[in-house]
Protein backbone atom coordinates (compact mmCIF):
# COMPACT_ATOMS: atom_id res chain seq x y z
CA UNK A 1 0.00 0.00 0.00
CA UNK A 2 1.54 3.42 -0.88
CA UNK A 3 2.28 5.84 1.68
CA UNK A 4 0.33 8.92 1.86
CA UNK A 5 3.37 11.02 1.90
CA UNK A 6 3.44 9.39 -1.74
CA UNK A 7 0.11 9.94 -2.73
CA UNK A 8 -1.32 12.50 -5.75
CA UNK A 9 -2.92 15.10 -2.68
CA UNK A 10 -3.93 17.55 -5.62
CA UNK A 11 -6.87 19.28 -5.75
CA UNK A 12 -9.60 17.88 -8.94
CA UNK A 13 -13.21 18.40 -10.41
CA UNK A 14 -15.88 16.58 -10.56
CA UNK A 15 -17.13 14.80 -13.39
CA UNK A 16 -20.71 13.89 -15.29
CA UNK A 17 -21.95 10.49 -13.68
CA UNK A 18 -25.56 10.72 -15.41
CA UNK A 19 -28.31 13.38 -16.73
CA UNK A 20 -30.56 14.82 -18.50
CA UNK A 21 -32.98 17.24 -18.74
CA UNK A 22 -33.78 17.73 -15.09
CA UNK A 23 -30.23 17.55 -14.28
CA UNK A 24 -26.98 16.39 -13.45
CA UNK A 25 -24.83 14.33 -10.93
CA UNK A 26 -21.22 14.45 -10.27
CA UNK A 27 -19.40 12.78 -8.33
CA UNK A 28 -15.31 12.63 -7.75
CA UNK A 29 -14.00 9.30 -8.20
CA UNK A 30 -11.49 7.34 -5.70
CA UNK A 31 -9.35 6.16 -8.34
CA UNK A 32 -8.50 9.78 -9.07
CA UNK A 33 -8.53 11.63 -5.95
CA UNK A 34 -7.24 8.38 -3.69
CA UNK A 35 -7.24 10.65 -0.71
CA UNK A 36 -10.86 9.43 -0.80
CA UNK A 37 -10.03 5.87 0.17
CA UNK A 38 -7.47 6.29 2.20
CA UNK A 39 -9.79 8.55 3.80
CA UNK A 40 -13.00 6.86 3.55
CA UNK A 41 -14.92 9.81 2.02
CA UNK A 42 -17.34 10.02 -0.63
CA UNK A 43 -17.92 13.82 -2.34
CA UNK A 44 -20.80 14.16 -5.35
CA UNK A 45 -22.93 16.97 -6.32
CA UNK A 46 -26.10 17.69 -8.10
CA UNK A 47 -26.97 20.23 -10.50
CA UNK A 48 -30.70 20.60 -10.96
CA UNK A 49 -32.40 22.73 -13.94
CA UNK A 50 -35.97 23.99 -13.89
CA UNK A 51 -38.22 21.62 -12.74
CA UNK A 52 -35.66 19.07 -12.46
CA UNK A 53 -36.01 16.42 -9.68
CA UNK A 54 -33.41 14.31 -7.98
CA UNK A 55 -35.84 10.98 -7.29
CA UNK A 56 -36.18 10.13 -3.73
CA UNK A 57 -33.12 7.74 -2.75
CA UNK A 58 -31.31 6.53 -0.02
CA UNK A 59 -27.01 6.11 0.31
CA UNK A 60 -25.35 3.67 2.04
CA UNK A 61 -22.90 6.70 3.80
CA UNK A 62 -24.25 9.13 6.44
CA UNK A 63 -23.43 12.62 4.87
CA UNK A 64 -23.72 16.18 5.19
CA UNK A 65 -25.19 18.56 2.25
CA UNK A 66 -24.49 22.04 1.14
CA UNK A 67 -26.25 24.23 -0.40
CA UNK A 68 -23.67 26.07 -3.27
CA UNK A 69 -26.27 27.75 -5.34
CA UNK A 70 -29.85 28.74 -6.07
CA UNK A 71 -31.50 31.77 -6.96
CA UNK A 72 -35.05 32.37 -5.53
CA UNK A 73 -37.87 35.06 -6.80
CA UNK A 74 -40.69 35.99 -4.74
CA UNK A 75 -39.70 33.47 -2.15
CA UNK A 76 -39.69 30.35 -4.33
CA UNK A 77 -36.50 28.54 -3.21
CA UNK A 78 -35.19 25.31 -4.22
CA UNK A 79 -37.01 22.33 -2.27
CA UNK A 80 -35.80 18.93 -0.36
CA UNK A 81 -37.82 16.47 1.45
CA UNK A 82 -36.75 14.29 3.83
CA UNK A 83 -37.10 11.23 5.58
CA UNK A 84 -35.94 10.61 8.52
CA UNK A 85 -34.92 6.72 9.37
CA UNK A 86 -38.57 4.56 11.36
CA UNK A 87 -40.21 8.56 10.29
CA UNK A 88 -43.67 7.93 9.27
CA UNK A 89 -44.00 11.58 7.40
CA UNK A 90 -41.51 13.70 5.40
CA UNK A 91 -39.95 16.71 6.49
CA UNK A 92 -39.85 19.37 3.51
CA UNK A 93 -37.68 22.44 3.80
CA UNK A 94 -37.15 25.32 1.67
CA UNK A 95 -33.66 25.35 0.53
CA UNK A 96 -31.11 28.42 -0.53
CA UNK A 97 -27.49 29.14 -0.70
CA UNK A 98 -25.43 28.40 2.52
CA UNK A 99 -28.11 25.95 3.91
CA UNK A 100 -26.21 22.68 5.60
CA UNK A 101 -28.42 19.71 5.99
CA UNK A 102 -27.21 16.31 8.30
CA UNK A 103 -28.25 13.34 7.03
CA UNK A 104 -28.01 10.17 9.00
CA UNK A 105 -27.86 6.56 7.61
CA UNK A 106 -31.24 5.66 5.94
CA UNK A 107 -32.17 8.81 5.26
CA UNK A 108 -34.48 8.97 1.93
CA UNK A 109 -34.34 12.14 -0.04
CA UNK A 110 -35.08 14.09 -3.03
CA UNK A 111 -34.44 17.39 -4.32
CA UNK A 112 -36.63 20.06 -6.34
CA UNK A 113 -35.87 23.06 -8.29
CA UNK A 114 -38.79 24.95 -9.14
CA UNK A 115 -36.46 28.16 -10.88
CA UNK A 116 -35.05 29.30 -13.48
CA UNK A 117 -31.44 29.05 -12.24
CA UNK A 118 -29.60 25.91 -11.40
CA UNK A 119 -29.54 24.45 -8.18
CA UNK A 120 -26.50 22.76 -7.01
CA UNK A 121 -26.18 20.83 -4.01
CA UNK A 122 -22.71 18.96 -3.05
CA UNK A 123 -22.69 16.12 -0.52
CA UNK A 124 -19.55 15.27 1.31
CA UNK A 125 -19.99 11.99 3.68
CA UNK A 126 -18.44 8.81 5.28
CA UNK A 127 -18.00 5.99 3.48
CA UNK A 128 -16.25 4.07 6.20
CA UNK A 129 -19.45 1.04 6.15
CA UNK A 130 -20.34 1.81 2.31
CA UNK A 131 -19.70 -1.31 -0.62
CA UNK A 132 -16.96 0.79 -2.04
CA UNK A 133 -14.44 3.03 0.23
CA UNK A 134 -14.02 6.44 -0.94
CA UNK A 135 -17.50 6.31 -3.14
CA UNK A 136 -21.12 7.25 -2.37
CA UNK A 137 -24.10 4.02 -3.78
CA UNK A 138 -27.29 5.72 -3.91
CA UNK A 139 -30.42 3.33 -3.75
CA UNK A 140 -33.04 4.76 -6.14
CA UNK A 141 -36.62 4.48 -5.01
CA UNK A 142 -37.94 4.83 -7.99
CA UNK A 143 -37.35 4.92 -11.75
CA UNK A 144 -35.41 2.97 -14.33
CA UNK A 145 -32.59 1.82 -11.55
CA UNK A 146 -35.36 1.93 -8.95
CA UNK A 147 -35.19 -1.26 -6.55
CA UNK A 148 -38.57 -2.85 -7.16
CA UNK A 149 -37.30 -2.90 -10.84
CA UNK A 150 -35.52 -5.89 -9.33
CA UNK A 151 -38.19 -7.65 -7.73
CA UNK A 152 -40.67 -10.18 -10.10
CA UNK A 153 -43.86 -8.46 -10.62
CA UNK A 154 -45.33 -11.20 -8.52
CA UNK A 155 -43.15 -10.40 -5.40
CA UNK A 156 -44.34 -6.28 -6.09
CA UNK A 157 -48.23 -7.27 -6.60
CA UNK A 158 -48.05 -8.85 -3.05
CA UNK A 159 -46.04 -5.90 -1.17
CA UNK A 160 -47.93 -2.95 -2.30
CA UNK A 161 -51.56 -5.44 -2.50
CA UNK A 162 -51.84 -4.39 -6.24
CA UNK A 163 -53.19 -6.55 -9.41
CA UNK A 164 -50.18 -7.65 -10.92
CA UNK A 165 -50.75 -5.57 -14.47
CA UNK A 166 -51.30 -2.14 -12.05
CA UNK A 167 -47.82 -3.06 -10.69
CA UNK A 168 -45.87 -3.75 -13.27
CA UNK A 169 -47.47 -0.83 -14.61
CA UNK A 170 -46.26 1.18 -12.16
CA UNK A 171 -43.18 0.09 -11.38
CA UNK A 172 -41.68 0.97 -15.32
CA UNK A 173 -44.20 4.39 -15.43
CA UNK A 174 -40.95 6.27 -14.16
CA UNK A 175 -38.16 6.22 -17.37
CA UNK A 176 -35.53 8.45 -16.17
CA UNK A 177 -33.02 7.30 -13.76
CA UNK A 178 -32.10 9.29 -10.48
CA UNK A 179 -32.83 12.74 -12.10
CA UNK A 180 -35.98 13.33 -13.84
CA UNK A 181 -37.93 16.29 -15.19
CA UNK A 182 -41.18 17.53 -13.38
CA UNK A 183 -44.08 17.73 -16.12
CA UNK A 184 -45.84 21.16 -16.60
CA UNK A 185 -49.02 21.12 -13.84
CA UNK A 186 -47.53 19.36 -11.76
CA UNK A 187 -46.21 20.63 -8.26
CA UNK A 188 -44.76 19.56 -5.16
CA UNK A 189 -45.65 19.60 -1.36
CA UNK A 190 -44.85 23.25 -0.56
CA UNK A 191 -42.14 23.54 2.38
CA UNK A 192 -42.72 24.16 5.79
CA UNK A 193 -40.31 26.98 8.10
CA UNK A 194 -41.40 23.82 11.56
CA UNK A 195 -39.14 21.35 9.04
CA UNK A 196 -36.51 23.73 9.26
CA UNK A 197 -36.09 23.73 13.08
CA UNK A 198 -33.33 21.79 14.21
CA UNK A 199 -32.92 19.81 10.36
CA UNK A 200 -31.40 23.07 8.84
CA UNK A 201 -28.16 25.44 9.18
CA UNK A 202 -27.72 28.37 6.94
CA UNK A 203 -23.93 29.03 7.30
CA UNK A 204 -24.10 32.29 5.96
CA UNK A 205 -26.43 33.53 8.52
CA UNK A 206 -25.40 31.63 11.66
CA UNK A 207 -23.29 33.93 13.94
CA UNK A 208 -19.93 34.19 13.34
CA UNK A 209 -17.35 31.85 15.35
CA UNK A 210 -14.53 33.73 14.05
CA UNK A 211 -14.31 37.47 12.69
CA UNK A 212 -11.13 38.93 12.01
CA UNK A 213 -11.49 42.73 10.20
CA UNK A 214 -9.71 42.19 6.84
CA UNK A 215 -9.06 38.65 7.39
CA UNK A 216 -11.42 36.14 7.18
CA UNK A 217 -14.57 34.84 8.99
CA UNK A 218 -15.59 31.33 10.06
CA UNK A 219 -18.94 29.59 10.77
CA UNK A 220 -18.41 26.06 13.07
CA UNK A 221 -21.17 23.26 11.88
CA UNK A 222 -21.09 20.60 14.79
CA UNK A 223 -23.94 19.21 16.95
CA UNK A 224 -24.08 22.18 19.10
CA UNK A 225 -26.21 24.33 16.12
CA UNK A 226 -27.07 20.80 13.79
CA UNK A 227 -27.60 18.34 16.46
CA UNK A 228 -27.75 15.02 13.53
CA UNK A 229 -24.25 16.01 13.19
CA UNK A 230 -24.01 14.17 15.94
CA UNK A 231 -25.05 11.06 14.13
CA UNK A 232 -23.80 11.54 10.93
CA UNK A 233 -20.31 11.91 12.99
CA UNK A 234 -19.00 14.71 10.88
CA UNK A 235 -18.19 18.54 11.78
CA UNK A 236 -17.65 21.03 9.05
CA UNK A 237 -16.77 25.10 8.58
CA UNK A 238 -17.93 27.89 5.86
CA UNK A 239 -14.69 29.61 5.90
CA UNK A 240 -14.20 33.08 3.77
CA UNK A 241 -10.93 34.57 3.63
CA UNK A 242 -10.31 38.28 1.88
CA UNK A 243 -7.83 40.04 -0.46
CA UNK A 244 -4.26 38.49 -0.22
CA UNK A 245 -5.33 36.96 3.53
CA UNK A 246 -3.07 33.71 4.89
CA UNK A 247 -4.97 31.40 7.01
CA UNK A 248 -2.83 30.09 9.95
CA UNK A 249 -0.87 27.08 9.19
CA UNK A 250 -2.69 24.50 11.30
CA UNK A 251 -3.45 20.60 11.38
CA UNK A 252 -6.88 18.84 13.35
CA UNK A 253 -5.53 17.28 17.03
CA UNK A 254 -8.28 14.84 16.65
CA UNK A 255 -6.77 12.35 14.04
CA UNK A 256 -9.35 13.77 11.66
CA UNK A 257 -9.13 14.23 7.47
CA UNK A 258 -10.16 17.62 6.18
CA UNK A 259 -12.21 17.32 2.96
CA UNK A 260 -12.14 21.16 1.35
CA UNK A 261 -14.69 22.42 -1.52
CA UNK A 262 -13.67 25.54 -3.09
CA UNK A 263 -16.69 27.50 -3.71
CA UNK A 264 -15.89 30.88 -4.98
CA UNK A 265 -12.30 32.97 -5.70
CA UNK A 266 -8.78 31.40 -5.81
CA UNK A 267 -5.36 30.97 -4.02
CA UNK A 268 -3.01 29.03 -3.31
CA UNK A 269 -2.43 26.28 -1.18
CA UNK A 270 0.75 24.02 0.66
CA UNK A 271 0.50 21.20 2.88
CA UNK A 272 3.61 20.08 5.08
CA UNK A 273 3.60 16.11 6.04
CA UNK A 274 5.92 13.74 7.64
CA UNK A 275 9.82 15.62 8.35
CA UNK A 276 8.60 18.81 6.94
CA UNK A 277 8.38 17.53 3.86
CA UNK A 278 5.78 19.91 1.85
CA UNK A 279 3.64 17.26 -0.32
CA UNK A 280 1.47 19.74 -1.80
CA UNK A 281 1.87 23.30 -3.34
CA UNK A 282 -0.23 24.78 -5.71
CA UNK A 283 -3.48 26.64 -6.69
CA UNK A 284 -6.74 26.41 -5.98
CA UNK A 285 -9.98 27.69 -8.09
CA UNK A 286 -13.69 27.45 -7.45
CA UNK A 287 -15.05 23.93 -7.68
CA UNK A 288 -11.93 21.36 -7.09
CA UNK A 289 -11.89 19.61 -3.85
CA UNK A 290 -9.16 18.34 -1.84
CA UNK A 291 -8.07 16.14 1.14
CA UNK A 292 -5.56 17.02 4.16
CA UNK A 293 -3.87 14.00 5.71
CA UNK A 294 -4.54 13.43 9.45
CA UNK A 295 -1.91 15.91 11.47
CA UNK A 296 -0.51 17.14 7.98
CA UNK A 297 -0.06 21.67 8.00
CA UNK A 298 -2.28 23.33 5.64
CA UNK A 299 -2.03 26.45 4.92
CA UNK A 300 -3.61 28.93 2.23
CA UNK A 301 -3.23 33.02 1.22
CA UNK A 302 -5.92 34.13 -1.16
CA UNK A 303 -6.10 36.06 -4.44
CA UNK A 304 -7.49 39.42 -5.43
CA UNK A 305 -10.94 38.07 -5.03
CA UNK A 306 -10.57 36.22 -1.78
CA UNK A 307 -11.77 32.80 -1.29
CA UNK A 308 -14.10 30.56 -0.21
CA UNK A 309 -14.36 26.88 0.99
CA UNK A 310 -16.83 24.71 3.04
CA UNK A 311 -14.99 21.81 4.77
CA UNK A 312 -16.36 18.51 6.73
CA UNK A 313 -14.33 17.45 9.15
CA UNK A 314 -14.13 13.56 10.14
CA UNK A 315 -14.94 14.33 14.00
CA UNK A 316 -18.62 15.90 15.04
CA UNK A 317 -16.93 18.44 17.36
CA UNK A 318 -13.21 19.49 15.67
CA UNK A 319 -10.54 20.94 16.97
CA UNK A 320 -7.10 22.70 15.52
CA UNK A 321 -3.89 23.46 16.54
CA UNK A 322 -2.75 27.08 15.11
CA UNK A 323 0.97 26.90 14.18
CA UNK A 324 1.11 31.02 13.73
CA UNK A 325 -0.61 33.95 15.09
CA UNK A 326 -1.82 34.82 18.82
CA UNK A 327 -3.22 30.88 19.33
CA UNK A 328 -0.38 29.76 18.20
CA UNK A 329 1.14 26.67 19.66
CA UNK A 330 4.52 28.57 20.01
CA UNK A 331 2.88 30.91 21.95
CA UNK A 332 2.30 28.63 24.47
CA UNK A 333 5.88 27.30 25.54
CA UNK A 334 8.13 29.08 27.22
CA UNK A 335 11.09 31.39 26.40
CA UNK A 336 13.59 29.25 27.43
CA UNK A 337 11.86 26.46 25.41
CA UNK A 338 11.76 27.91 22.05
CA UNK A 339 15.75 29.22 22.68
CA UNK A 340 16.78 25.84 22.77
CA UNK A 341 14.41 24.30 20.45
CA UNK A 342 15.38 27.08 17.53
CA UNK A 343 18.95 27.20 18.78
CA UNK A 344 18.67 30.72 18.97
CA UNK A 345 19.10 34.24 20.59
CA UNK A 346 17.13 35.36 23.89
CA UNK A 347 16.96 38.70 21.48
CA UNK A 348 15.41 36.48 18.33
CA UNK A 349 12.96 34.62 20.45
CA UNK A 350 11.73 37.80 21.87
CA UNK A 351 11.21 39.25 18.38
CA UNK A 352 9.33 36.05 17.38
CA UNK A 353 7.18 35.88 20.48
CA UNK A 354 6.35 39.87 19.70
CA UNK A 355 4.65 39.28 16.55
CA UNK A 356 1.56 38.01 15.94
CA UNK A 357 0.23 39.02 19.16
CA UNK A 358 -3.61 39.63 18.25
CA UNK A 359 -4.18 38.16 15.02
CA UNK A 360 -5.58 34.86 15.24
CA UNK A 361 -6.31 32.10 12.28
CA UNK A 362 -6.13 34.70 9.72
CA UNK A 363 -3.96 37.14 8.72
CA UNK A 364 -4.72 40.24 6.49
CA UNK A 365 -2.19 41.34 4.06
CA UNK A 366 0.48 43.40 4.73
CA UNK A 367 0.66 46.96 3.88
Amino acid sequence: MASVMDMDISPKLAKKVYGGDGGTYYAWSPSELVMLKEASIGASKIALEKRGLALPSYSDSAKIAYVLQVWFLCYQLGRAGIVLREATKEKVVAIKKGDTIALPFGTVTWWYNPEDTELVVLFLGDTSKAHKTGQFTNFQLTGSTGLFTGFSTEFVSRAWDLPEAEADKLVKSQSNSGITKLKEGLDLPKPSEEDRVGMVLNCEEAPLDIDIKNGGRVVVVSSQNLPLVGEVGLGGDLVRIDAHSMCSPGFSVDSAYQVTYVIRGSGRVQIVGIDGKRVLETRLKAGCLFIVPRFFVVSKIADADGMEWFSIITTPNPVFTNLAGSSSVYKALSPQVLEAAFDAAPEMEKLFRSKRTKDAVFFPPPN
